[in-house]
């Protein structure tokens, strides 16, 4: 099951607010938003958490079905996302062992950390999720993702068989297994949920040709409504057969299966079969 879509926009030119970007995708057509569940605003800069725009974006996400959120990346952010109260906190790649950090937030913090293991090697996963497990958190809090530190991430570099292995050694160890993507079309993030991430992440942005680091990464509104469109129908098409003979195949079946459209043909050519 997929819980979530999780957004975040890309780092934005001059002049370009967390509010305009939130409405690229939420307001950007008339029929509504695109269909992410939870917005999650990231801040490198921990003064602009606690400004007039987080707390416009906090009013603001409710209204069309979306939930606040936020990244961390050193202990004054991570006490100031505290202080948001957030439905959860992100955080990235480059702070996942900023173990003063990670302290305050599992001892202080009490919704759940989604954590991304871009450049960090499996010894260090590990030691993350061990550091969690202290007091019994990581199994009921602790959303781990796979993940590639680039962007655009080449397709040949998103390795989505790590999911497997995170997967089979931490699936019973915490939450569940999330997938955060910086690679370029949609494809990879409907494989990945195929593959069993149940958390999916994506950059957003009002113009993939602006400058920066991650716009080139990052889906624009039509690209985010298509995003939550397919993995919708994943989720729906994820199912087992609930009988041999599904009942919009049994019209199909009386027409085209052999020996039922044909039985009486079927029957004389039985009759003449030497024993």
């Amino acid at each position: 099951m997929v819980h979530s879509s999780v957004v975040e926009p890309a780092a934005k030119r001059a002049k370009t607010t967390d509010l305009a970007a939130l409405r690229a995708f939420t307001y950007g057509e008339p029929q509504g938003r695109a269909g992410a569940t939870v917005g999650k605003f990231q801040k490198r800069c921990p003064r602009e958490l606690l400004t007039p725009d987080q707390y416009n974006l906090q009013k603001q996400l409710p209204v069309v079905g979306i939930e606040y959120s936020c990244s961390t990346w050193d202990l004054t952010s991570a006490k100031r996302s505290y202080s948001l109260n957030p439905v959860l906190i992100k955080v990235g790649s480059p702070s996942n062992m900023h173990w003063d950090m990670m302290e305050y937030l599992r001892d202080h913090y009490a919704g759940e950390v989604h954590i991304s293991t871009g450049m960090t090697t499996k010894d260090e996963i590990e030691q993350i999720v061990k550091f969690w497990e202290v007091g019994g958190h990581a199994a009921n809090r602790v959303v781990l993702y796979n993940c590639t530190s680039g962007y655009p991430v080449p397709f040949k570099d998103v390795c989505l068989l790590d999911i497997r292995l995170l997967q089979e050694k931490y699936q019973h160890r915490v939450k569940c297994i999330g997938f955060s993507g910086h690679h370029l079309g949609i494809a990879i993030d409907v494989a990945a949920y195929a593959m069993g991430a149940q958390w999916i992440e994506r950059h957003f942005t009002k113009d993939r040709t602006w400058k920066g680091t991650d716009h080139a990464a990052s889906l624009e509104p039509a690209g985010l409504t298509k995003l939550v469109r397919d993995l919708d129908a994943c989720y729906t098409a994820c199912t087992y057969k609930e009988t041999d003979i599904l009942p919009l195949e049994s019209e199909q079946r009386a027409k085209l299966k052999w020996g039922l459209y044909n039985k009486d043909i079927v029957a004389k050519l039985k009759d003449r079969r030497p024993i």
